[in-house]
């Protein structure tokens, strides 16, 4: 028989696993900063590319990741790729480390 001690801490563990994944996939610096630039709206590649300074094939190896752990979505609009982020857990994570580490903070360490 199951206890709710035992029932929370698998759904805390499932939880921790989705959690480390995503901060996995964040730890890579192009990465952030193209989840960054992408919390601000969607983005064409060519824009990213010329926003970010990530050149080609860094640039695709990068999105090909993000796609495949499912926080970017793309669309297509003739010859133009659009991405944009898919998951709100990644925007509330970006949100607070924008917060913590890009705002402008004095005596922030």
């Amino acid at each position: 028989m199951t206890t709710d001690t035992e029932l929370d801490l698998s759904t805390m563990r499932a939880a921790s696993n989705r959690a480390c994944a995503l901060m996995r996939v964040m730890s890579n610096p192009d990465r952030l900063l193209l989840l960054c630039q992408l919390s601000q709206g969607e983005r064409r590649v060519g824009e990213l590319e010329e926003l970010l300074d990530i050149q080609q094939p860094t640039l695709s190896q990068q999105l090909a990741v993000l796609r495949e752990e499912s926080l970017v979505t793309t669309r297509r609009d003739g010859k133009q790729i659009y991405y944009s982020i898919a998951s709100r857990a990644t925007l509330d994570v970006l949100n607070v480390l924008y917060t913590h580490f890009c705002a402008e903070q004095p005596n922030a360490r």
